[in-house]
């Protein structure tokens, strides 16, 4: 049955409703490499990094094209979060560096937990929760 289920899904994509697409989308290229084609024009932006893929979306047009209003959280946003693992605990270090270098607000410095995992928070302009962390010392 468990075979049978990883060939109907393949989980490829997050997508990120935003209040300002061009600061998400200089953000996550900027910090993590993300490339895009997005015209800064159209609102849907789609970026990619390896296999990774983000769509970015505005919140008011998205309302517009359900016919719902939502409510969004305000500031930092804690019911979900992108994870990107890097190689070393070094590498969190630097990359936690990074981010705070180009906007991002610190949640948690880099902290080697007791599971043995070396992990930081941000997060992006929009509030979103980003952990970065490795488990390789």
């Amino acid at each position: 049955m468990i075979e049978e289920m990883s060939e109907r899904f393949r989980f490829n994509t997050v997508g990120l409703f935003t209040r300002d697409n061009r600061s998400m989308v200089d953000f996550y290229t900027k910090v993590f490499g993300f490339s895009t084609d997005w015209d800064g024009i159209q609102p849907n932006v789609e970026m990619t990094l390896g296999q990774m893929r983000i769509i970015l979306f505005p919140r008011e047009a998205f309302e517009q094209m359900v016919s719902h209003r939502f409510k969004y959280p305000d500031g930092m946003n804690g019911t979900m979060e992108l994870a990107f693992d890097v190689p070393t605990f070094e590498d969190v270090d630097r990359e936690y560096r990074h981010a705070l270098d180009y906007g991002a607000a610190s949640i948690l410095y880099p902290t080697t937990e007791p599971w043995g995992q070396r992990t930081c928070y941000v997060t992006d302009p929009d509030g979103n929760l980003i952990e970065i962390g490795s488990f390789n010392e």
